[in-house]
């Protein structure tokens, strides 16, 4: 890869046609030029410069327009990125191409416990072995998304209540000196929105929430195709939202919160007393089957085959998150919400009743035209929005 890839747009000009090409696919410079509202010259002139820094390529006549058919250009075809989404339990790696398409990725168990140079480490080592796949020895970006609030403009995690060690760590740094290439540190549930902005059901939205619900509960909130972080980058953070006075400790030192609720941690914590109790005997059976912990998945699986307490605890829990939901459509009025997150795997069980709330308790007028409607993406939207992050940081002029 050339080495000035990783210097990106140099100007506005420059930025609006890479983005273009990302969004939109092969276009001509005829093309470039309307879509921009600048003259054929002076993107003849752009497509040019970023075909020296090796971020653009010709790659051939496009359909014909009544005369000779026009020069399509394209990403370049090397261009590479990587999209890095630590859950509170697990690593995931992936390479894009310029598009964001994912190539290739590694999924594995690691806990977000053991500490950041372990776990960036780990991610590291993933990375430079799906390069080498892929013949390359650095990306054009990496973008990473971890499982608390984040300092975007700093890059760093900021007393992450899952993430002992992580407060105030270097990670865009690290990351970068390590790979020589830009790095973008955010929250993972704004990656995951973002993701879904580009690739997923979201894709046409303009205004939209995605709530995550896994390990922890969080919202990205896209205004007018943009992400929303607010002032200091932890807008969204619904999971601590109180939804009962008194209720379970939670994680963040404070009680009652949504995600003490109903986060993954909390489901299989009342999982495993239903089980103990009696109350659900095919939790119980689960349980004594796998000799492991139980987990969303498990109570998923007891509540297809009709388990009473399993589809309680759905109920229950959907309950919560619909109420705190009805709360922000009426404030937001959003033209779409969407669920994703490792619970969000529960389905429609989890979904319909989400959706009931919602719309019992939101005003009319936000809820006529809304849909509330699961992911399309599942696990891969958090590495098509990390490297969405990257992407946008390349093809900037900033």
């Amino acid at each position: 890869m050339a080495s000035t890839l990783a210097a990106g747009a140099e100007n506005a000009t420059q930025a609006r046609i890479l983005r273009h090409l990302r969004d939109g696919g092969p276009l001509s410079r005829v093309e470039l030029a309307e879509r921009i509202g600048t003259s054929r010259t002076t993107v003849a002139t752009e497509v040019s410069r970023l075909a020296e820094l090796g971020l653009v390529d010709d790659i051939g006549p496009g359909v014909s327009r009544g005369g000779r058919r026009a020069t399509l250009v394209d990403l370049a075809g090397r261009l590479r990125f990587v999209g890095v989404d630590v859950g509170a339990t697990s690593l995931t790696v992936g390479v894009t191409d310029g598009r964001l398409q994912v190539l290739v990725q590694r999924e594995e168990e690691l806990d977000v416990r053991r500490g950041a140079e372990h776990v960036l480490g780990r991610a590291l080592e993933l990375t430079r072995k799906l390069l080498a796949e892929q013949h390359l020895t650095r990306p054009a970006g990496l973008g990473i998304g971890l499982p608390g609030p984040v300092n975007f403009h700093a890059g760093t995690p900021v007393a992450p209540p899952i993430m002992p060690g992580w407060d105030g760590y270097p990670v865009r740094e690290v990351l970068a000196r390590e790979l020589g290439c830009h790095v973008l540190v955010d929250n993972d549930v704004n990656a995951m929105a973002l993701g879904e902005l580009h690739a997923g059901v979201a894709r046409s939205a303009r205004d939209f929430l995605f709530v995550k619900i896994g390990t922890g509960i969080g919202c990205g909130i896209v205004v007018d195709g943009r992400l929303y972080r607010g002032v200091d980058g932890c807008a969204g953070d619904i999971g601590h939202i109180q939804a009962e006075e008194s209720g379970p400790a939670c994680a963040c030192g404070n009680s009652g919160c949504l995600e003490a609720f109903f986060g993954g941690a909390a489901l299989a914590r009342d999982a495993a007393a239903a089980a103990r109790s009696g109350r659900s005997p095919e939790l119980a059976a689960l349980a004594a089957a796998s000799g492991a912990p139980l987990t969303a998945a498990d109570v998923g699986t007891a509540a297809r085959h009709g388990d009473q307490a399993a589809l309680a605890l759905i109920r229950d829990g959907g309950r919560r998150v619909g109420t705190v939901l009805a709360g922000l459509v009426s404030f937001f009025n959003p033209g779409l919400v969407v669920i994703g997150g490792g619970v969000s795997g529960l389905g429609h069980l989890l979904l319909a009743e989400i959706r009931g709330v919602v719309y019992r308790r939101s005003l009319p007028l936000a809820t006529g035209n809304l849909p509330v409607v699961l992911t399309e993406l599942g696990d891969a939207a958090g590495i098509v929005g990390a490297a969405r992050l990257a992407s946008d940081a390349l093809y900037s002029p900033d």
